[in-house]
């Protein structure tokens, strides 16, 4: 069956462009584990299984444990499995992500402020944006989990 869908990337080839590169300046600085963390669960939330699965695929390749991926859905029973900061940053992208479900907390926000400072803590903000602009793109463009458009390009 192929996809009647629009590809955003070849149709709006310039709002493509400025997004790749939002993103590309939000990832700076960034530890990259933290990055494929905040995406994974953004995308968990969102429920966007193209980018889980481009996600997970990645977050596997630059040597994140199967253990807490699989953790990753319910951190908050098994914060033990990451550090103070990693979870700082799952509550901002939760807060974040579901904020139409009471917007950000002040305790979250607070949280992610005296792990990340103030230049961290925007770099971690913009992430949050990019994924959940990015988890958008592929649902409304029904994007087909375990494929990835990225090798295409």
């Amino acid at each position: 069956m192929t996809n009647s869908r629009i590809n955003f990337a070849k149709t709006a080839p310039k709002a493509f462009k400025a997004l790749i590169g939002f993103d590309a300046a939000a990832r700076a600085g960034l530890d990259p584990a933290l990055v494929e963390l905040v995406q994974i669960r953004a995308s968990q939330l969102n429920r966007c299984a193209y980018c889980l699965h481009m996600h997970t695929s990645d977050a596997r390749k630059a040597g994140e444990s199967e253990e807490r991926l699989h953790m990753v859905a319910v951190w908050h029973e098994a914060g033990h499995f990451f550090s103070e900061k990693e979870r700082a940053a799952l509550a901002l992208t939760e807060a974040v992500t579901l904020i139409h479900e009471g917007g950000v907390p002040d305790d979250v926000y607070a949280g992610a402020l005296e792990q990340f400072g103030e230049e961290e803590l925007a770099q971690l903000l913009a992430l949050i944006f990019t994924i959940n602009t990015w988890n958008r793109i592929a649902i409304a463009g029904a994007k087909v989990p375990g494929t990835d458009e990225r090798v295409a390009r």
